[in-house]
């Protein structure tokens, strides 16, 4: 058998050690947010492209809260919404996936995700929206780092501050003064649970956020809330 040409082998050499560099950026910036807040997300940078092609003067809402300054019912209502096994799984929510798929293939088209909170916090800080097996891959990798190196309460403080809630509206503070006038640290459970259920898509449901669906999906978030374990 012949030896691969020496150009091929170099050109396998040199992407390996690229996809290794790109990785170790990720990585760099992941043990770097442990103890740094983050101040800006990809998520962030493209929602405030596409506002500023409207309007060039556009901002993004956002303001960052320590994780014991935002109510208790706000955290107990987004887990129990969006990832109700957060505090047990190590990043993935297996049994989720595959209810997920299975309502897909059921609709025909993608209806539900079954991402977990440390998934969603992955995309959030660093990819973007497209729904690529590149991005997925990618996703899962920088999971894995945040369940490795973070405990739950930074993943859930991360996430709860740069989260979008609304067109321009990031994080739980600017959601609260958006919506209800108020801090972080003051809403209500009832309050918590119609935020936490805007989550799938909050730019849709900000325009009736009291919609008939709102009002029902909330009473469910609200007898749900108390049983969620959070950090």
């Amino acid at each position: 058998m012949r030896p691969a040409p020496r150009w091929l082998t170099r050109g396998l050499g040199l992407a390996l050690f690229l996809v290794l560099l790109w990785q170790g950026w990720y990585l760099g910036w992941v043990l770097a947010w442990r103890w740094v807040d983050p101040g800006e997300t990809s998520f962030m940078r493209q929602r405030l492209a596409e506002l500023r092609e409207k309007n060039p003067k556009a901002e993004l809402k956002h303001r960052w809260v320590a994780y014991e300054k935002i109510a208790l019912p706000l955290k107990q209502a987004v887990v129990a919404a969006e990832d109700d096994k957060f505090i047990d799984h190590e990043g993935f929510d297996w049994e989720g996936i595959q209810k997920a798929l299975e309502k897909n293939q059921k609709k025909g088209r993608i209806v539900a995700g079954g991402s977990t909170i440390s998934q969603q916090l992955a995309k959030n800080l660093f990819l973007s929206s497209a729904k690529t097996p590149w991005r997925k891959a990618q996703e899962a990798i920088i999971t894995v780092w945040l369940e490795t190196f973070w405990d739950k309460r930074r993943i859930l403080e991360v996430y709860l501050n740069v989260v979008e809630w609304g067109e321009g509206v990031f994080g739980a503070e600017a959601a609260a003064r958006r919506y209800f006038g108020i801090g972080a640290g003051q809403l209500s459970p009832e309050q918590a649970a119609r935020l936490a259920v805007m989550l799938p898509a909050p730019r849709k449901f900000e325009r009736n956020p009291y919609s008939d669906y709102m009002n029902r999906r909330t009473q469910q978030i609200l007898a749900r809330m108390q049983h969620s374990a959070v950090p």
